[in-house]
């Protein structure tokens, strides 16, 4: 059985691809309503894959676990961060980051990520391996931007 949101990721991934090839150091600078700039919502992605991934690679050694996060006080606290990358290497991060986690995500029989979704829900891990509903929400809040 394949990956199930194999095609979802793939999607987002070339649709941040294709975006950040087309952005101008103006466009990285713009910021949104919810006051996060196009760059730091580059490292805001880079950071939620990477820590994806970490939690994956742990899984895979020691088994599962709880991971439970605070999202909002962990953005608060990125957000100071995330501003301070330039934004060609946040970009840099955004695309290397969703590589990883998009092929290790797709190393997954499918009863394994039915056994970490079901991990998941059973705990207070914040675990999405759709990465594409965190990815294209913030790529419509910057294409928004862009218009």
């Amino acid at each position: 059985m394949t990956f199930p949101y194999s095609e979802q990721n793939a999607q987002s991934r070339r649709r941040l691809e294709t975006l950040v090839s087309g952005l101008s150091e103006e466009d990285f600078a713009r910021s949104t309503d919810y006051g996060w700039t196009v760059s730091a919502l580059m490292a805001h992605l880079a950071f939620w894959d990477l820590r994806m991934s970490a939690i994956l690679q742990r899984w895979r050694e020691e088994g599962f676990d709880p991971s439970p996060i605070d999202m909002m006080v962990v953005n608060d606290a990125l957000k100071v961060i995330c501003h301070s990358i330039a934004p060609r290497a946040a970009a840099a991060l955004a695309l290397s980051a969703a590589e990883k986690i998009d092929r290790e995500l797709e190393t997954l029989t499918g009863e394994q990520a039915k056994k970490i979704e079901e991990h998941a829900a059973a705990t207070e891990t914040q675990f999405r391996m759709n990465r594409s509903l965190h990815r294209d929400g913030h790529l419509n809040d910057i294409e928004a931007l862009l218009k």
